[in-house]
């Protein structure tokens, strides 16, 4: 099956009821140690759109086209890795769309925004070595594995993650 064609738009006031539909629901944050709450939830709605205005960690909805229907979201941040300033990526798709390509390809499109920045060497993506279908994301967009990791993610929470990197440079 073709990947279903998609692209980025920066993130939005109208996108809270995606952020619930992806944060909120217990199988969508089963790798991240559960749901956030709604005030969770409504406290990154409002940094993602900070990061649209500013530029700075941008986060963006992930739309069909041409059917104009956001799905997802997928982003990037500036990150201390291993002595390195890097950006990490991370995404998410709704159920209903999932296992079609999506993820894949915006995180293609992801780096290729990444790249343009020319600030940084590197991207990286963390899914938990237990998501098989971000890992398989990661290198069907081109990451290559460095290894495995753990992260305390949320705080509290302890996951032992993939580190995934893409050169940018």
């Amino acid at each position: 099956m073709a990947a279903m064609k998609v692209m980025l738009r920066p993130w939005a006031d109208g996108d809270l009821a995606l952020l619930q539909g992806l944060l909120g629901d217990p199988a969508m944050m089963e790798h991240l140690g559960g749901p956030e709450t709604a005030a969770q939830i409504t406290a990154r709605h409002d940094r993602y759109c900070l990061g649209s205005l500013t530029g700075i960690d941008p986060m963006f909805a992930i739309v069909l086209v041409p059917q104009n229907i956001a799905v997802g979201s997928i982003g990037y941040w500036a990150k201390a890795w291993q002595g390195e300033a890097v950006l990490e990526t991370g995404w998410s798709i709704l159920p209903a769309f999932q296992g079609r390509g999506i993820a894949t390809s915006a995180a293609r499109l992801i780096t290729e925004r990444a790249s343009a920045s020319q600030q940084y060497a590197a991207l990286h993506a963390f899914p938990s070595v237990d998501n098989e279908t971000s890992n398989a994301v990661c290198r069907k967009a081109g990451f290559l594995l460095q290894g495995a990791h753990n992260f305390e993610y949320p705080p509290g929470h302890w996951l032992r993650c993939n580190d995934w990197r893409f050169a940018l440079r």
